[in-house]
């Protein structure tokens, strides 16, 4: 019987029972991981009571926007054009995690679309001004039309 850890010859890199990698890469990544949880969740909460508030002052304003969170991503989108949206998402592809704000914009049949990080440094050093400071800066050109 092979053990969760092992491999079966030739077939590759170990692969435990959780289905991490073994090794130091995949302890590594792993470890990224679990620090992302730690200080993703309360990113989290940041991103999404930002955006909750912002869409509460729009809609007060005679703009109309709500609040979703598909994926473990928050949108900030219109209500009346569903291409017309804001987004903050966690990126953990690199060797850091990064939390990424992605807009997408519609003129006529074009959609336009940009992708960027919000800040530098730790997830946990992110602070709701920042992500507030974002999201405003991205809903100017909605709000001028």
């Amino acid at each position: 019987m092979v053990s969760p850890r092992q491999s079966w010859p030739n077939s590759g890199p170990a692969v435990s029972s959780d289905g991490n990698l073994g090794g130091p890469q995949g302890r590594t990544r792993n470890d990224r991981t679990r620090e992302t949880d730690g200080s993703g969740a309360s990113s989290a909460e940041r991103r999404t009571a930002a955006g909750q508030k912002l869409a509460g002052a729009l809609k007060a304003s005679g703009y109309a926007f709500g609040v979703f969170t598909p994926g473990g991503s928050v949108r900030l989108a219109s209500e009346r054009v569903s291409e017309d949206y804001i987004e903050l998402s966690l990126d953990t592809s690199g060797d850091a995690p990064v939390v990424l704000g992605h807009v997408s914009r519609a003129r006529g049949r074009r959609i336009i679309e940009t992708e960027r990080p919000i800040a530098t440094g730790p997830i946990a050093d992110l602070s709701e001004h920042q992500v507030l400071d974002f999201f405003l800066k991205e809903l100017e050109p909605f709000v001028e039309r």
